[in-house]
């Protein structure tokens, strides 16, 4: 069956380059647009605007050409064969069943008007939502694509814990001088920001997923000492960024990535005395970092937002508290369109159907993405999340087993904690619907799985992986 499908690709023209370690300008180039596009949306306010998306669509569209250029320059269409990305081609394919006049219009009857006769209570939405998810198909595919080397994978880690740590400051600094608007320039009456990010809790999101990458290299083996030190002062500033959002689920998503990347490491380390003293010394050091992380939060001044954080303050005036009301009628629509769903981002319109408050508040997100996808996309599109979720700790862990040196291992650790993290985040809000947090959750989840021909350690023992 195999050898039947490799000559039906051949015949194609169709280049797989999984595993290969193929740098070319034009592969460069791409790399180039990947990483200008995860640091981009998220300085422009996680790309919520459609402003934004339009410049995003033109890097689309760049990286598209460049991608068809490489492909004829090598003479048949490169790609990377990851199972991976057969459930967001699932997403896209449900996306566009449910703009299809397959409802039966009725409510048109009631009407002046002409009705949309697609599946989707909400089409213009649904449209805009199977737009981001070519977009995001396309950016994973070729991180899956080019990322094809160690220097590469190198570039990418280095992104994610610089970035990821400048973030972190600059979010810090901001809240403490309490500006009006982000950057002096936008205001966010309906909701409390942090850093460039309109909504605090996903810039929460946004660093856990920068911190897990971080933290594997502060715990993991391989990473010389006064590097880790710069590796520890950016976790710190992580992990104090997180707290001072007040975000419950962005505290629980962080110390799921911590809890992840100790477990892993004390999995791989070495049975016997030494071991065990590794071990010890590991969970201390976590300890230790959650203690220091804390203790810089109330030196900040941040007492408030700890307290919030860990359950202690009652001060709830969020709209984001009412998950006791969102959560039961997402099941409902859910029960109400079990199959495809009410429609992707439909939720907003949904909802008003199932609501018993006084109707003045628009909920556009059930906070709970998981709820949210079986509302929106039923049983096809919770298969889809489930087999993608699935997939990615079934090759993470497999890469991690077979890694062969310690920038692999530790990077693949970083990703997989990184996911985790929002995954489990996810449960209490809806931290991937902000484009940026998207860019880099897919970002992760290519470094993740992607198997690297890598140098054993003692072929570059005088190398270091940070």
């Amino acid at each position: 069956m195999d050898d039947l499908s490799d000559e039906i690709e051949v015949a194609m023209g169709v280049v797989d380059v999984t595993v290969g370690d193929q740098t070319t300008r034009t592969s460069s180039a791409i790399f180039f647009l990947l990483c200008f596009i995860v640091v981009f949306s998220t300085v422009l306010f996680g790309a919520v605007d459609t402003t934004t998306w339009i410049i995003i669509s033109l890097l689309w569209l760049s990286i598209v050409l460049l991608w068809l250029l490489d492909s004829w320059n090598a003479g048949g269409i490169l790609f990377s064969s990851s199972s991976l990305q057969l459930p967001l081609v699932g997403l896209l394919i449900i996306g566009i069943v449910q703009l299809l006049p397959f409802s039966s219009g009725n409510a048109a009857d009631a009407l002046t008007i002409s009705t949309s006769h697609a599946l989707s209570l909400d089409p213009y939405s649904t449209r805009f939502f199977v737009t981001h998810l070519v977009v995001y198909l396309t950016f994973f595919a070729c991180c899956l694509l080019v990322i094809n080397n160690e220097r590469r994978l190198k570039k990418a880690v280095l992104l994610i814990v610089i970035f990821g740590a400048g973030m972190a400051f600059f979010g810090i600094l901001m809240r403490l001088s309490n500006p009006d608007a982000i950057y002096g320039l936008r205001q966010t009456p309906q909701s409390i920001p942090f850093g460039p990010f309109v909504n605090q809790h996903h810039f929460a999101a946004f660093m856990e997923m920068t911190a897990g990458m971080a933290l594997a290299f502060l715990f993991g083996r391989g990473v010389a000492r006064d590097r880790k030190l710069l590796v520890l002062i950016a976790v710190v500033v992580m992990g104090a960024a997180v707290v001072l959002t007040s975000s419950r689920g962005g505290l629980i998503g962080f110390f799921a990535v911590m809890a992840l990347v100790l477990l892993l490491n004390v999995l791989t380390r070495e049975s016997g005395k030494q071991g065990i003293q590794s071990k010890i010394a590991i969970a201390a050091a976590g300890i230790a970092l959650i203690v220091t992380i804390f203790g810089l939060v109330l030196f900040l001044g941040g007492n408030e937002s700890l307290f919030r954080g860990i359950g202690i303050s009652n001060a709830d005036t969020d709209i984001s508290s009412g998950r006791s009301h969102y959560w039961p009628i997402a099941i409902q629509i859910f029960l109400q369109h079990p199959i495809l769903g009410a429609g992707f981002d439909a939720f907003g319109v949904a909802f008003t159907q199932h609501d018993s408050w006084n109707g003045l508040l628009r909920v556009e997100q059930a906070h709970n993405d998981y709820l949210q996808t079986l509302a929106d996309a039923g049983i096809a599109g919770f298969a889809c999340v489930v087999a993608f979720i699935f997939l990615l700790f079934k090759k993470g862990i497999s890469i991690l087993s077979h890694a062969g040196n310690s920038l692999r291992r530790n990077s693949a650790i970083g990703a997989l904690a990184g996911c985790f993290g929002v995954l489990i985040h996810s449960f209490f809000d809806f931290p991937l619907r902000t484009p940026s947090n998207a860019f880099f959750f897919l970002l992760l989840a290519a470094v993740a799985t992607i198997p690297l021909h890598v140098q054993h350690d003692h072929e570059h023992r005088h190398k270091r992986p940070f």
